[in-house]
């Protein structure tokens, strides 16, 4: 079975960092998409950050320069660097396992998700 389960959230102050981990286990023997969506109180999920099927890098407008998704090897883990921190970025962030499209320069979401993890910003 498919799992995801992120780690890293909390309550850090404006300005801030912050670096989520997401770990996958179960039958995958090699990975290529992977993203993070994050979900504020009365909002949709957005993508805020991604490994596409090419292994290209895709971030949301609001986070470009601030946020970096790395990873260790084509599995596991995914990071998200969070630096420079706003109250707007208050949120519960998901991992997500992306599907094997062939546009690389986009992602698309697979039925598997983390529980998520709390990020709040706040003085």
């Amino acid at each position: 079975q498919v799992q995801l389960v992120e780690s890293g959230g909390g309550l850090v102050q404006p300005g801030g960092s912050l670096r989520l981990s997401c770990a996958l286990t179960g039958p995958i023997f090699s990975v290529s998409a992977m993203g993070w969506y994050r979900q504020a109180p009365g909002k949709q999920r957005e993508l805020v950050a991604a490994f596409t099927t090419a292994g290209n890098t895709k971030y949301a407008d609001s986070v470009k320069g601030r946020f970096t998704i790395s990873r260790d090897n084509a599995k596991n883990p995914v990071y998200l660097q969070m630096n420079n921190l706003k109250p707007e970025d208050t949120a519960v962030y998901y991992c997500n396992l992306g599907l094997r499209i062939p546009n690389p320069a986009d992602y698309a979401p697979s039925e598997y998700w983390g529980q998520g993890t709390q990020v709040t910003v706040s003085s």
